[in-house]
C-alpha cells in the first residue's frame, strides 16, 4: 500500500508539471513586440504609398479632362492686336493679307474662319486696305449665317428677314443686336489675324454683348 501511494504521488506531481504554464523570458516578449511594431510600420508605409498613387492618378485624370475644357473658354488672344489666330479659308489654309487683298475688290466682304471657328467677314475698304475689324456672320436672332448682299449694300438674313448695315449694326429686325466684332490685324509674316474685341462697341457706344 505504501508503494502504491508513492507511485500515485509521483504521477500527480508529473501531471501538475506537464500542465503548468511555461515561463517566458522578458527578452522573448520584447522581441515579439518589436517584430509586431515593425510589421505595423511597414503596413502604414505601404498604405501611405498606395494612397499617394491613388490621389496622383485621380489628379492626372481630372487634369486631362478639365484643362482642355477650361481652355476652350479662354480666348486665344487678347484684343487690340496683341495676338490672335490666323484667319483661314474654306480649305483651312491661312490667309495672307497681300494675296487676299489682291484677289478682292474694294468694298468686298467675304467669309473666313474666325475665332472659335465662327464664320467671320473680312472687309476690304474703298482704298483697298483691310478693315481693322471683322464681323461675325452669325445672326443675333436665331443663329443663321447672314450673307452679304452687294447689290443692297447690307447683310440680309434669309431665315427671318433681319438686316444689318455694312458695319454690322441692325437696320431691320427681328435681330435684337448687332453682329459681333473681332479685331483684324496683319502679323509680321503677312498672315491675317483675328483676336477678341474686348473694348466698347463703337456702333453702340457700350460694351459689346459678346463679352
Amino acid at each position: 500500500m505504501k508503494l502504491l501511494s508513492v507511485f500515485t504521488a509521483l504521477a500527480a506531481a508529473g501531471s501538475a508539471t506537464a500542465f503548468a504554464p511555461a515561463k517566458v523570458s522578458s527578452r522573448s516578449l520584447v522581441s515579439t513586440n518589436m517584430a509586431a511594431s515593425e510589421e505595423y510600420y511597414i503596413d502604414e508605409e505601404r498604405r501611405f504609398l498606395m494612397n499617394l498613387i491613388l490621389v496622383g492618378s485621380a489628379a492626372l485624370t481630372v487634369g486631362a479632362i478639365g484643362v482642355p475644357y477650361i481652355a476652350f473658354f479662354v480666348p486665344p488672344g487678347s484684343g487690340g492686336g496683341s495676338g490672335g489666330i490666323p484667319a483661314k479659308n474654306a480649305l483651312g489654309d491661312d490667309l495672307f493679307a497681300q494675296a487676299y487683298i489682291a484677289s478682292k475688290g474694294a468694298g468686298d466682304r467675304s467669309l473666313a474662319q474666325g475665332l472659335k471657328g465662327d464664320a467671320t467677314y473680312l472687309i476690304i475698304k474703298e482704298d483697298k486696305t483691310l478693315e481693322s475689324y471683322g464681323l461675325n456672320a452669325v445672326c443675333t436672332h436665331l443663329g443663321c449665317v447672314v450673307p452679304w448682299s452687294a447689290a443692297n449694300n447690307k447683310f440680309m438674313c434669309p431665315c427671318h428677314g433681319s438686316q444689318y448695315a455694312p458695319d454690322g449694326h441692325v437696320v431691320r429686325g427681328p435681330a435684337p443686336l448687332p453682329l459681333a466684332l473681332a479685331h483684324c490685324d496683319v502679323a509680321e509674316d503677312g498672315k491675317i489675324l483675328f483676336s477678341p474685341w474686348t473694348e466698347d462697341d463703337f456702333r453702340t457706344g457700350s460694351k459689346g454683348w459678346w463679352n
